[in-house]
């Protein structure tokens, strides 16, 4: 035993079995000599190992570091040891390679550990309940939902209450912006039955395009918590930890969106609604794990008013000798009778309405522009009688291929128009559309035209006006007036039975 270190362990051990036995047993017990015993109960004896000043090997870096390296890391501790170890090369060529990395890695780390400068520190903050409602925006498009097979690019508007972790997410069509957060947090404040004491929020930068826009928001969002008697709160810009109870959600709540993807099999959805109902089942699920604690906040929370308030910023236009309008970046075309006219947009998030005067005359889904490139949102129903007119003016219209719907109608021009456009085609095309529209009948009249010019039958407008359009019956004896039935169900009948 003589020469081999005693652990703090056989000392403990020592002690322990001398309280029953004699000095020369215990210490036989914990294997030790007596003279080690008895130096122990003397506190002649210490555990701890003394800390060794001398190195047992050559410096692999041979001092470099010191000399070369250290004044760097000063003037900027960001630079990484690969770095530094490219630098050595440079300075000392042939002398350092690669399997000084490892080396250099830890001699950087104890060097900004020891004399580095100092981190930031996180403060873990102490939330009471009802005190602080936290919400965010976060992309969901690495999750790749489609609707109808179709891509959709969107955000989710996250609502959190800190204390509780209860939750409210909601589908985003563009991206930050006044409508979308205050209907968000209206709906948000409403299923959960009350209002937080403070609202807290990222900076909101991404909502506004220039300071007039930052400062018609910041105004607008300031109304709203008054509203509900919120204190609106910010964290600084760029500091996303201080919206850190929101920001760890929104990874969690990603996570529970695909694994119940997984769980469903596929990742499409016939519509957003479809798929709205979809997140609504998992944030139940969420709140269903925080009941108890979402039960004690409930109690402190503050009461609602009695009515909401505006989710829709305005916006006044004129309409445009083309019948169109132009809001957010986007020209939607309006009926013809409109033109001329100034009209009151609310903007909505997913929505358009539009005022004549007093009195609404037309809701428009809304669409939102992509980037800094314009959009458009043409209804060929808005303009298909004055094109009818004229429909030469097909031919070189800006709008041309945004007056054909989707689809059938779609297929069709593509295939009439392989070679080149010509005015024939522009004018059954424009027909067609009317007779779509007069009829409304654009599905069927769309598949039936373009299933027979796929099988070399071009359909004349005639034909079609025959069998999609009313048809009179004189009936006799009763009265000499004429009554329009029509044959479309039958003809449905016949194309799908």
């Amino acid at each position: 035993m003589s020469g081999k270190p005693i652990t703090k362990q056989q000392v403990n051990l020592y002690m322990s079995y001398r309280k029953d036995h004699k000095q020369a047993t215990a210490a036989a017990q914990a294997g030790m000599s007596e003279r080690t015993a008895r130096r122990i109960e003397s506190g002649q004896h210490s555990t701890s190992k003394q800390t060794r000043t001398y190195r047992t090997r050559k410096d692999p870096l041979d001092g470099s570091f010191e000399e070369h390296l250290v004044p760097l890391l000063k003037a900027d501790p960001a630079l990484q040891p690969i770095t530094l170890l490219d630098y050595l090369d440079t300075v000392m060529p042939g002398k350092f390679g690669h399997n000084h990395l490892r080396t250099l890695q830890r001699r950087v780390k104890k060097w900004l550990a020891t004399e580095g400068p100092e981190q930031e520190v996180i403060f873990r903050q102490k939330y009471m309940p009802g005190f602080m409602g936290i919400t965010d925006y976060t992309w969901m498009n690495k999750l790749e939902i489609t609707i109808n097979a179709e891509i959709f690019e969107h955000n989710i508007f996250h609502y959190k209450l800190v204390f509780s972790g209860w939750t409210y997410a909601q589908v985003v069509f563009g991206g930050e912006s006044f409508e979308s957060l205050s209907t968000g947090l209206q709906n948000a404040f409403w299923r959960s039955g009350g209002v937080p004491q403070t609202h807290r929020t990222d900076s909101l930068s991404a909502a506004f395009n220039n300071h007039y826009e930052q400062e018609t928001l910041t105004e607008r969002y300031q109304k709203l918590c008054k509203h509900y008697g919120v204190v609106a709160t910010r964290n600084n810009k760029g500091v996303a930890h201080e919206n850190g109870a929101i920001e760890v959600a929104h990874s969690h709540f990603k996570q529970k969106v695909d694994q119940q993807l997984r769980l469903r099999g596929s990742r499409n959805f016939t519509t957003i609604n479809e798929y709205q109902s979809f997140l609504d089942v998992i944030v139940a699920k969420i709140n269903r794990q925080c009941k108890t604690r979402f039960e004690e906040e409930r109690k402190h929370l503050g009461e609602l008013p009695k009515r909401r308030t505006n989710d829709f910023s305005e916006q006044y236009v004129k309409v445009t000798s083309s019948s169109t309008i132009s809001v957010k970046r986007v020209t939607y075309t309006v009926p013809s009778r409109l033109i001329g006219h100034r009209l009151l947009v609310h903007i909505y998030d997913t929505r358009l309405e539009l005022f004549l005067g007093h009195e609404k005359t037309l809701s428009l889904p809304r669409v939102y522009a992509q980037g800094h490139l314009r959009s458009r949102a043409v209804d060929y129903k808005h303009v298909i009688h004055s094109l009818a007119k004229k429909p030469n003016a097909f031919k070189y219209s800006q709008l041309r291929e945004d007056l054909i719907p989707e689809g059938d109608f779609s297929l069709l021009w593509q295939q009439l128009t392989q070679e080149h456009v010509s005015d024939k085609d522009c004018r059954y095309m424009v027909e067609l559309l009317l007779l779509a529209h007069n009829y409304d009948c654009e599905q069927a009249l769309g598949r039936y035209v373009f299933k027979n010019h796929e099988q070399g039958k071009r359909i004349s407008i005639e034909l079609c006006r025959k069998m999609f359009g009313p048809s009179t019956i004189v009936i006799p004896d009763i009265v000499s007036q004429q009554h329009q039935i029509s044959d479309y169900d039958a003809l449905l009948g016949g194309l799908y039975g």
